[in-house]
């Protein structure tokens, strides 16, 4: 299959859908994206079963930014709508033949179950949920 161009316009749609969406983070004036995209390229028509996405960074800044992308290449994994896996730096073949097995391995019930319980530990507390201060600890 071949790659597809994420925009801000589809990069949701894509990626929120059931099973794998690689996304190739790249600018046409970086030398290791320009060397990657072959890579990338021979994996995608080897995964058909797999959507693979390139962002251009330069004309795609707001998708940049919303993913904190601060060096490119980045590679990251979506299944079924989580980001499961991103890291910048150009991955050989292997590497990234190894990481689409990894992601495909993943038991998705599970990584659903660490989602809840780190958005669960990280939400804000509602007001007057807080424990009163123990009785006397403010009359110094």
């Amino acid at each position: 299959m071949a790659t597809v161009a994420l925009t801000t316009a589809n990069f949701d749609e894509v990626t929120s859908s059931d099973g794998i969406v690689l996304v190739d983070f790249w600018a046409s004036w970086c030398g290791p994206c320009v060397r990657f995209a072959p890579t990338y390229e021979r994996s995608s028509e080897k995964h058909p079963e797999i959507t693979f996405g390139k962002v251009d960074t330069e004309a795609e800044q707001a998708l940049a930014a919303k993913f904190d992308i601060r060096s490119i290449p980045t590679i990251m994994a979506v299944r079924d709508g989580i980001v499961v896996f991103a890291q910048p730096g150009a991955l050989p073949e292997s590497a990234l033949e190894s990481l689409i097995e990894k992601v495909e391995q993943l038991d998705m019930d599970e990584v659903r179950e660490q989602v809840a319980a780190h958005k669960k530990a990280h939400e804000p507390k509602a007001a007057g949920t807080e424990k009163p201060a123990a009785a006397g600890a403010a009359a110094n």
